[in-house]
This record gives structure tokens, sequence and C-alpha cells, in this order.
């Protein structure tokens, strides 16, 4: 064979190989960029604001047992400390189950509508080790468990707190009915409405950073709604109902201080400057309202009390939560000033005024101190009073109507559910215990147990 006949040959073997290959090339062009879109698309969590969320979401336990608890329990009188410790366990407890099987779905599924979130995650379908939470935490990236699990003890102390306002009264197993269907019809719509995107009041635009209106509006109605409905205890107004351990309360309060950095910053969803502001806000708007009450007491009773420190501690970190990631440290510091004294004439005052029971002033301290956060936050936001600014277009007057329309619509839906719910609770076991368990005490009454024996 010529050497030009080679060469025509080798022409003609690498034309079919290049027409049999061109395919093959062309789908690879064609799927490598898309492959890499597909990588580059898959949301990798980011390690360091994966732990702080999970610190984050420890403290807010902590925050209900032992803080909460011990903080109930040292204000009640000593025949009743171990119901109030099993109640706040207990409930919390039973909510953590609810939120997992449809708690969850109810307020974060992904549904559409305003008011609930949807089925689409009952019982965590769709929530695995590789999924993220990027989708409701403005493009924070992290797994979907641990935006899970930090919603979740939220949902478990929220319910916990109302019992405070009831306490030494109450069967313990309508306490946890209620605070179980509470959950399940108050708490996971309002949650949805205030913090998923598709919400009510987040379309409208409600500020409200860690849960004014979710958390302390929603459990301090319900509350006085319950103190109402349930009655007084026996003896109120005649008998000694002094805190039988305001050791216990002080020891409770700090706990709850120190849980609630991961209440207010945790919920900044990553470890950035918003998570320090809101630090430092818990810092100080606190520290204010405690100095603020004991003021108050001072010059109104002549002393300054514990029980007043505690209570004011207790008011400023309700007053902050909406406002923690919003506010400015020097409006945090107005706030806790203003808050203590709003919150110390409901307690004194006008609880006295009306004569309700509300044991623990969950009423006076959370309901109050939560309208007047959520009210501010809408004042402090502003940039010219140091705080993060409004959206573009919103106003300091238009913020504000905002965050009352979040306000009354917390009030309406609390208030209306939970009287309904009591009802419900009260015809299928009743809601409080015979008076001569009351008198006995719940401790051996219903758990047959003493926190305390005589040597």
């Amino acid at each position: 064979m010529s050497f030009s006949k080679l060469s025509s040959a080798l022409t003609r073997v690498g034309a079919l190989s290049a027409a049999l290959l061109a395919p093959a090339i062309a789908f690879a062009q064609e799927t490598a960029p898309a492959a890499a879109a597909a990588t580059a698309a898959a949301p990798v969590p980011d390690k360091g604001d994966t732990a702080f969320m999970f610190i984050s979401t420890i403290l807010v336990l902590f925050m209900l047992v032992p803080g909460l608890a011990l903080f109930y329990g040292g204000l009640v009188r000593a025949k009743n400390m171990l119901s109030v410790l099993m109640q706040c366990t207990m409930i919390g407890a039973v909510v953590m189950i609810l939120w997992v099987l449809y708690g969850y779905s109810f307020a974060f599924g992904g549904g559409s509508s305003p008011y609930w979130g949807g089925t689409a995650k009952m019982f965590l379908s769709g929530v695995s080790t590789s999924t993220t939470a990027s989708t409701f935490t403005k493009g924070v990236v992290i797994p979907e468990f641990i935006f899970m699990l930090f919603q979740m003890t939220f949902a478990a102390i929220t319910p916990a707190l109302i019992i405070g306002a009831f306490a030494e009264r109450i069967k313990f197993g309508a306490a946890v009915l209620f605070c179980a269907l509470w959950a399940t019809f108050v708490y996971f719509p309002i949650a949805h409405m205030v913090w998923d995107s598709n919400g009510m009041l987040f379309k409208m635009g409600a500020l409200d950073f860690a849960g004014g209106t979710v958390v302390h509006i929603n459990a301090g109605i319900a509350g006085i709604v319950g103190a109402i409905l349930v009655g007084k205890r026996v003896g109120f107004g005649k008998d000694m109902m002094a805190p039988h351990s305001m050791t216990l309360t002080m020891v409770g309060a700090s706990m709850l201080w120190v849980g609630w950095f991961g209440f207010n910053a945790g919920s900044n969803l990553e470890a950035s400057g918003g998570a320090m502001l809101a630090t430092v806000n818990t810092f100080v708007a606190t520290a204010a309202a405690i100095i603020s009450w004991s003021l108050v007491e001072t010059f109104t009773r002549g002393k300054a009390s514990m029980l007043g420190g505690a209570s004011g501690m207790v008011a400023g970190l309700v007053a902050i939560t909406p406002a923690a990631g919003i506010a400015g440290p020097m409006g945090a510091i107005v706030m806790g000033l203003i808050v203590s004294p709003l919150c110390y004439f409901f307690v004194s005052v006008v609880k006295n005024k009306f004569g309700y029971d509300d044991t623990a002033d969950v009423f006076g301290v959370h309901c109050i101190g939560g309208i007047f956060g959520a009210i501010a936050t809408g004042i402090f936001a502003s940039a010219s009073l140091g705080g993060v600014g409004y959206a573009d277009g919103v106003t300091m007057s238009s913020q504000v109507v905002v965050q009352l329309t979040a306000v009354v619509t917390t009030i309406l839906w609390c208030g209306i559910g939970s009287a309904i719910l009591y009802k419900v609770v009260d015809v299928i076991i009743g809601l409080r215990v015979a008076p001569e368990a009351e008198r006995e005490g719940l401790d051996l009454a219903s758990h047959g147990e003493a926190a305390y024996h005589n040597s």
C-alpha cells in the first residue's frame, strides 16, 4: 500500500471515529456544567453556626429544667414544691413529643396557609441528617435537625410558663392535658403566623426576634384566663401564702438569665454580630430592669426585696426578647428601665384591685412585659435610636401599628382558644383538686411524696 493510500484510509477512520464520538462528547460537555451547578447548589451547613445553635438549644432547655421549675417552685408554699417541679418536667416532655410528631410541621411544614404550616413534615417526614434549614433561616445554612430542636425547646417552655398562674390548685392531669391541647391549637399556629415566611404576621412585617408575642404574651394571656377560670386558692387573701424559698427562686431566676442567652442570641441562628447584639441587649436590659424594680420598691415600700429583684430580672428578659437583635444597647437599657415600673404596677395595684389569684404573676410580668416589649420593638428598631432600622418604606409609626396588630392578634387567638380549651379539660377530667387535697398540699395529694421532711 502506498503512503498516499494509507494516509487516506487513516483520514477516513478518524472522521468516522469523530462522528461516532461526537454525541458522547456533546453529552459530557452539557452534563459537566449541570453536575457542577447541582453540586454548587447543595448548601453545606456551617460547622461554627451549627455548634452555636447546639449550645443555644441546650441553654433554652436549661431555662425550663431546672430554671423555670426552681423559679416557680420557690414561689409556692413548701407543700406544693414538687407539684410545680413535676408539672414543668412533664409538660416539657409531652410537648417535645408532640413537636416531633406534628408540631414542627404545623409551625414550619412549608404550607402556604397564613395560619398553619400543614402536614408535610409530620413525624419529621423528609427531615434527615442531610437536610438543611436554609429555607427558614434567611440564608443561614444549618442542619434542619438543629433548627427543629431549637424551636422545640421554645415550644416546650412556653406552656410550662402558664402553670405559674394557677399553681397550687390544679390537677396534675388537667395541667398536662391543657398544655398539650394549648400547644396544638394555640402555640403552633401563632409560631407559624409570626416566624414562618408564609405566616400572616410575618408577611405583615411584625418584628419578634425571639418570642415576645409567640412566647410571653401567649403564655401570659393563657395564664390570666386560667387563673380566673380555675379560681382562687383556698384561703386566698386570708392565709399566709408567701413564697417558701426565695433562695430557690433566686437560683431559678439566675438560671433563666443564663439560659436566656440561648433564647435570644440563638434566635439570630448564626454566630455573627447579630448574635452579639442580642447578647449585649440581654445583659443590659435585664440589669436596668433589676435596678428599676428595686428603685420602685424602695420608693413605694421603703425596702428593696429579693422577690422584686428576681421579678425585675424576669421582666427585663421578657421585654428585650422581641427586640434582642433589633434594638441598640441604649434602647435596650431604656426598655429595661421602663418595663419594671409597668409590671410592678400590674402586680401590686391592678392585681389587688381586681382580686385575681395569679400565683407567680405570669400575667403581670410575662404578658404585660411582652406587650410592652413588642410595641417598644417597633420604636427602638429605628436607626436614629441605635436600632438596626426598618425595611424599605416602613416608618416608626407604621411599624408600631404592625406591632400593635400582632399583639392584638395574639391576645384574641390565645384568649379565645385558651378559654375553650380550659372548658374542654374541665368537662373531661375537671380542672382543680378537691379542697381537702389543696389544704394537704399537691405534693402528697397528687404525687405521694414531699419536698421536705421534718427531722
